[in-house]
């Protein structure tokens, strides 16, 4: 799974990140919370965590504008204040957990599996379209070149490659993919297709997805 770990200080920053790559976790690490913003432009991520205290924009303003952007992904606050309206103010922002520091990399890791809880419905056939292939295993989207997906993306692309030949609508893709997420719209349905269109440039493929916000969308290829 992919994780955005934002956090300012950079010895527990490397601390962290290393027990979650070691924990196979795909992890993007940033030292403030522009750099977050940044990075949620153009990648998706399964779970999200933020330090409150941090410079440009705190972790508070990372989360208000990234559930603006209509991002569903879950958020756990990390935070070296323990006073109750911290934790309200996280939680009233948009936050799924919180964490106080110092914490046992133990009790983090029990919060990140607890926040992203995979579907256990998703197909694991290996799915090919035009040469672009999607690896189950791994979560890759792969043509001329490879990449990593996050869930959502993986379980978008391949309801798409599934039905390469369909025209399908954002109703029925919010409800293959995001269940019963009442968060999730057709804002969060376009955001995912940019990210995956990007992913396919990425990667070489002749492949892209056609569609209109709150519309239909499908496959399509043209020769390059």
């Amino acid at each position: 799974m992919k994780i955005l770990f934002a956090e300012d200080t950079k010895d527990f920053n490397k601390a962290v990140s290393t027990v979650l790559t070691i924990e196979k976790y795909d992890v993007d690490s940033v030292f403030d919370g522009e750099e977050a913003l940044e990075r949620l432009k153009t990648n998706a991520y399964d779970c999200i965590i933020l330090d409150i205290m941090m410079p440009k924009k705190d972790g508070l303003e990372v989360l208000t504008e990234l559930r603006k952007r209509h991002i569903t992904s879950p958020v756990i606050m990390l935070t070296a204040k323990a006073e109750i309206e911290d934790r309200v103010a996280g939680l009233d922002a948009g936050a799924d957990d919180y964490l106080p520091k110092p914490f046992a990399m133990k009790e983090l890791l029990a919060r990140i599996r607890s926040a992203c809880r995979r579907s256990s419905d998703y197909n694991t056939e290996r799915v090919s379209f035009c040469g672009l292939e999607l690896d189950p295993d791994n979560y890759e989207l792969s043509a001329k070149n490879s990449i990593r997906l996050s869930v959502k993306e993986y379980e978008l692309m391949q309801v798409l490659m599934k039905n390469a030949d369909v025209p399908l609508s954002s109703g029925t893709l919010l409800e293959k993919v995001w269940k019963r997420d009442e968060n999730a719209d057709a804002d969060t349905l376009w955001l995912y297709i940019s990210y995956l269109k990007g992913k396919l440039r990425a990667v070489g493929s002749t492949v892209t997805i056609n569609g209109t916000k709150g519309g239909e969308f499908l496959l399509t290829t043209e020769e390059k």
